[in-house]
């Protein structure tokens, strides 16, 4: 996401000796007067050779925690994320200042060979700060050489939650971050995502190798959203609750639905009723989706019914509200998704309207066991020499969907590392074609275990009568001390019998349980005589707290 000027809220810090550079450099290369009191720490951080992982929302201003220390450290910065259209808007927005402290180059796909050449060579020759790189560029040994030799001074790696199969838009090539970081020379790390639950904190640490990190996380509560959730008892009342909102708020503004069919089918409905709507989702051309992209943050288009493929990239400050038609898959994605309202700081709104037949769609999405004949046999043909996608989808006639999502999880059991030319091999004390089969579906049904609790997590939100944003950011291991006053139950009262939880909780919000039957977990907080708690093997699940102390539930570890 594109870094634009922090706001400020009037309070001041005072970060011995780092502040004021910081605040020096911000305004003289970036023109920003002042900075979020959330972006100091780990700045420090940064300046102080740490790894850190900081985990803000979106619109926060979490490039500027790489972007203005990276003026400050010796050798180039190399940022690491997820879509070329991102890196783009980023890269942008440092070179339209014309400052040579902060030119920005970009080695991908996107470039021709010259181009690369020519941004290597001016990183190297001082003439630019940030190098903008994809996972694929640094898995070329010799391109990882050239990096290593422009000896950076920091990895920011951006959309960090893309590393994490616990994540909700995980992405396999990010698998091999940790050890092409350590290729490059280790330069300190900056993980930097808007959204990471505890589990998901876990693995980006574990993934990339993150050396004693210090974790930040802050600004979760958006004081300018409000959150409302509704249930429909059927399909007529959602429409009509949907038009309300349209014709009540100001535009633009995005209606998120499951399936790729609903949304064609909604902006057509949408358009018929006046309402003049466009879809998108992933199943349309390259092409099609840039441009309505591109319309969308031009202000051609006022109302956009999408899939969650339409989501990193969005760098679009006046969205005034975003709509669900059916519950999200998790707390991870729905909050990624909100959190596109209102980066201006101005009011915005986010409605969900839900039915108890959504589920039923989600546990569809995650369904779907892989065949561990197929996974066995995959393994053996990579095991038989180093081989491409096509290649292995020659051997195996598994088609390119299932190929990808298999090779993912052989990986994640270090079964198979892509490497060189996005060729795929087995590494060194790789496990064996039947075990690595075996242990990538265990993988696999517990990723759909997790899947289906964070699903459950997201009914209970949808169905709570507490406050939502203390309820939300319960989820993500975050405390409000108070109801957050912006959501409807707050607007009705309702949250205020649940301010705060009774005073003698038997286990502290974050600390590590044991349960006989589910294994170990973690205390994510308490909702009235419930706790919830994130076990490591079955997710999240809520307890009534009279019988966990009556039974002896839970052990402290």
């Amino acid at each position: 996401m594109r870094s634009r000027a922090p706001g400020h809220n009037g309070r001041s810090m005072k970060i011995p000796v780092y502040g004021p550079r910081l605040r020096k450099v911000a305004r003289k290369h970036f023109g920003w007067s002042s900075l979020r009191p959330g972006q100091f720490k780990p700045m420090r951080a940064v300046l102080r050779r740490r790894d850190a992982l900081v985990v803000l929302p979106t619109g926060a201003g979490k490039s500027a925690i790489y972007q203005i220390p990276a003026v400050l450290l010796p050798g180039p910065t190399v940022v690491i994320s997820p879509l070329l259209a991102l890196q783009q808007d980023q890269i942008a927005a440092l070179n339209e200042r014309d400052d040579p402290k902060i030119r920005a180059v970009r080695v991908s796909s996107a470039e021709t060979p010259a181009q690369q050449r020519a941004a290597i060579a001016a990183v190297a020759a001082g003439e630019a700060e940030f190098l903008f790189i994809t996972p694929e560029q640094l898995s070329d040994p010799e391109r990882m050489a050239e990096v290593r030799a422009l000896k950076p001074g920091l990895v920011a790696v951006d959309e960090a939650h893309c590393i994490s199969a616990w994540g909700h838009d995980f992405r396999p090539e990010f698998l091999a971050l940790g050890d092409l970081i350590k290729g490059i020379g280790r330069p300190p790390v900056l993980a930097l995502t808007a959204t990471a639950s505890p589990p998901v904190r876990e693995d980006i640490i574990e993934r990339l190798h993150l050396n004693k990190p210090e974790v930040h996380v802050s600004g979760l509560d958006r004081r300018n959203l409000f959150l409302e959730a509704a249930y429909c008892p059927d399909e007529d009342y959602r429409w009509r609750r949907l038009t309300s909102l349209l014709d009540a708020a100001e535009r633009p503004g995005i209606i998120y639905v499951p399936t790729r069919r609903s949304a064609e089918e909604l902006a057509a409905r949408l358009t018929d009723a006046g309402y003049p709507a466009e879809f998108y989702h992933g199943g349309m051309a390259a092409g099609a989706r840039e441009q309505k992209h591109e319309d969308f943050t031009d202000d051609k288009v006022d109302i956009m019914v999408a899939t969650s493929a339409f989501g990193m990239g969005i760098d679009k400050p006046n969205i005034r509200w975003v709509a669900h038609m059916a519950l999200p898959d998790s707390p991870d994605s729905y909050f990624q998704e909100i959190g596109r309202a209102g980066r201006d700081d101005e009011p915005a709104q986010a409605l969900l309207l839900w039915r108890a037949e959504d589920e039923a769609i989600q546990r569809f999405f995650t369904g779907g066991a892989p065949d561990e004949v197929e996974l066995r046999e995959l393994a053996a043909a990579v095991r038989s020499g180093p081989a491409t996608k096509a290649e292995l989808k020659e051997k195996t006639g598994l088609g390119p969907r299932k190929l990808s999502a298999y090779l993912a999880l052989l990986e994640e059991v270090g079964a198979v590392v892509s490497g060189r030319g996005n060729r795929v091999t087995v590494p060194v004390f790789a496990p064996l074609p039947a075990a690595a089969a075996s242990a990538a579906v265990k993988a696999h049904e517990r990723q759909q275990v997790l899947d289906r609790s964070r699903t459950d997590m997201m009914r209970g939100f949808a169905e709570t009568r507490a406050c939502r944003t203390q309820t939300l950011l319960a989820y993500f291991g975050e405390e409000l001390a108070k109801p957050c006053g912006h959501c409807d139950n707050c607007a009705e009262g309702s949250a205020e019998e649940v301010e705060s939880a009774s005073g003698d909780e038997p286990f502290a919000v974050h600390s590590k349980v044991r349960h006989p039957e589910w294994g170990a977990g973690m205390v994510m907080g308490y909702e009235q005589d419930r706790v919830t708690v994130l076990f490591d093997e079955v997710g999240y699940k809520t307890l009534s707290v009279p019988v966990v102390v009556e039974n002896e539930l839970l052990t402290a570890q």
